[in-house]
């Protein structure tokens, strides 16, 4: 590897602790000034059972009796050696608590994922060579579609058509193949209209360049031109667009884990919403930050190395300008 991308690379890693840190402190003071009391709703709650000596243990152990400003620093630091503190709610790590339910919300959201990307392929490849008659110009309309219907609408029409009217899963056995299946579904389908959008509008570009022209006159067929020329260079800006839905693959998981009935990390903040279990909320929505973050630098990373149009000059990364034209087409600069 080049100085230059090394250079470029730890300015992106610098960056990257320097926005995880700051998601963390803003976590922790927006929770914090949340309206009601913690202590009262949970530990001095009569169905909770707990004796004014246990909760005077319970709040020294979690430090609630110290200025805000030591909390922060002693929920910072534990936050950087992996220990995110105690449940206020059952008295247990917060680490084990997202552990248990960790795994269902990530092979909902991986299933989620490849859904989308599958059904942004089928579309894109569809604009470009199903002919105009038997509905091209439909198929180029089917990502603002996909987009203007809320995951939970679509969770309940695929609940209620292949759920309760064709039997092909049982809505109380949420984490079987067929219903896993279908929230993933309902969870890629609004995903895949902005991978959709971005895609056609690259393979049209794509194809308005010499080398298609070329293919095209030494008789490759649609499928291959597709394939072999037009979808490597279309896809690039892809990665993007993948980094930048990570948010939405995420929130959107949580909700459609309500609408399915499935055990994981929405149910978690379901509950640590109503019992106001500060440790839990702010360990949750810290790790959405970090590994959307995460995501976005392992994009900005590869996005060099993928695309040899892409050069490193000063720490920043260059693409060429309309100035600088060439037959695999236009791109622009961009500085992190």
């Amino acid at each position: 590897m080049s100085n230059a991308y090394l250079t470029y690379a730890a300015k992106r890693l610098g960056q990257a602790v320097v926005v995880i840190l700051l998601a963390y402190v803003f976590t922790f003071v927006v929770v914090s000034i949340l309206p009601g009391d913690p202590i009262t709703s949970v530990l001095r709650n009569p169905q909770n059972g707990f004796s004014e000596e246990e909760i005077a243990e319970i709040i020294a152990a979690q430090g609630l009796d110290k200025p805000i400003v030591v909390q922060l620093w002693h929920s910072l630091s534990g936050f950087l050696t992996g220990d995110l503190g105690m449940s206020m709610r059952s008295n247990r790590p917060v680490s084990t608590l997202i552990a248990e339910v960790l795994p269902s919300t990530l092979i909902l959201a991986s299933a989620g994922l490849a859904v989308a990307l599958v059904l942004a392929m089928l579309v894109a490849y569809g604009t470009r060579f199903v002919p105009k008659r038997y509905g091209q110009g439909l198929l180029r309309g089917f990502p603002s579609l996909f987009l203007s219907v809320p995951n939970f609408v679509i969770g309940l029409v695929l609940i209620h058509l292949f759920g309760f009217q064709l039997g092909l899963f049982r809505v109380i056995n949420p984490d079987s193949f067929w219903a896993t299946l279908f929230a993933a579904i309902a969870l890629g389908i609004p995903i895949s209209a902005q991978i959709a959008e971005v895609l056609i509008a690259n393979l049209d570009k794509e194809a308005e360049q010499e080398y298609a022209t070329v293919a095209r006159s030494r008789g490759i067929g649609q499928a291959r031109l597709f394939a072999s020329h037009l979808l490597k260079p279309a896809s690039l800006p892809v990665v993007t667009v993948i980094a930048l839905t990570i948010g939405e693959l995420l929130g959107g998981s949580l909700i459609t884990e309500t609408v399915f009935g499935r055990t994981g990390i929405g149910s978690l903040v379901q509950r640590s919403v109503s019992t106001q279990d500060l440790p839990v909320l702010q360990a949750i929505v810290s790790l959405g930050a970090v590994i959307f973050v995460l995501v976005n630098l392992v994009a900005d990373l590869l996005y060099p190395l993928l695309d040899p149009r892409v050069k490193i000059l000063g720490g920043q990364k260059r693409q060429p300008t309309t100035a600088d034209e060439t037959s695999i087409g236009p791109t622009r600069v961009v500085t992190p």
